[in-house]
């Protein structure tokens, strides 16, 4: 489901834009604003799932991403549209930060745990292929409102499912190591960066406001690397991120990710606005 609204919405977009009266420039705020939260805040929520206990991290962000869900299917305007999401992508990132660590920790046989990473593997790779199919028909059949909305049921059942089957564990580690400056820093860092490069082809890559944004954000990015050399609990200790087997695998995963949204964005309103092309056949 988490994945899933990173594409499902993909489709919708043209019909979107038509009943909401976005702007072109704007429209990739429907996308955008779901993809920041969401890529920002995984590190402090997985941080908070050691210190209050996934079990209960997780159920907090599927409620939260429900309530989300059914905020951005009864959007009147952009602006509640936007604020939805990007409240939908906060959520979704509390949600899944602490998945995979649920997955090692209720698995303790490396057969059973393989298999159960092969299905988590499984299961996301599907949310993002069927987010396109289901995303056209749904927005041709009911509406776009349904592509979020749809969410509502399921999310109801995870969360009746995760408290009635998920064994309550006590937190990995107890007071320490929120690093809050770190989570505010490179969330806040992040949030600048894309909205910098977002707004650039409106506003010009030499405009005052492009060029004050993205040094803040480029400052606030480099601020964070400086408190995680010296924070006492990092966030994400440098170490970790010097190590060849982790730099190099999470970069070619950036530039593959940052080329399927550019595209998936971009032909979803080629398809049917140039095109012609119904949401389903799109999809």
């Amino acid at each position: 489901m988490v994945i899933l609204d990173g594409t499902v919405v993909t489709v919708a977009l043209p019909s979107i834009q038509r009943e909401l009266g976005f702007t072109a420039a704007d429209l990739s705020w429907v996308v955008g604003a779901y993809l920041i939260p969401f890529g920002g805040l995984l590190l402090l929520a997985g941080r908070l799932g050691d210190l209050i206990g996934r079990r209960e991290v997780f159920l907090i962000g599927v409620a939260a991403f429900t309530m989300a869900s059914a905020l951005c299917g009864l959007a009147t305007g952009p602006a509640m549209l936007i604020a939805a999401r990007f409240l939908q992508g906060a959520a979704g990132a509390v949600a899944s930060a602490v998945i995979l660590g649920m997955v090692v920790g209720l698995f303790k046989d490396g057969r059973e745990r393989a298999r159960a990473i092969g299905i988590y593997s499984f299961i996301g790779a599907a949310g993002a292929a069927i987010g396109l199919l289901a995303g056209g028909v749904l927005t041709q059949t009911l509406g776009w409102h349904w592509v979020f909305l749809v969410n509502v049921p399921i999310g109801a059942l995870t969360l009746l499912a995760g408290l009635l089957l998920l064994p309550a564990k006590p937190p990995l580690t107890t007071g320490r190591g929120r690093d809050v400056p770190g989570a505010v820093l490179i969330t806040a860092g992040l949030m600048l960066t894309v909205y910098t490069i977002t707004e650039s082809p409106a506003r010009g890559w030499t405009s005052p406001i492009t060029i004050g944004t993205g040094l803040l954000g480029a400052s606030l990015l480099a601020a964070f690397v400086i408190r995680e050399q010296f924070a006492p609990d990092p966030l994400l200790p440098l170490s970790f991120v010097r190590d060849r087997q982790v730099w190099v695998p999470n970069l070619v995963q950036f530039l593959m990710v940052g080329a399927l949204f550019a595209f998936q964005f971009m032909l979803g309103v080629y398809l049917q606005d140039v095109l012609g092309f119904g949401p389903a056949g799109t999809g």
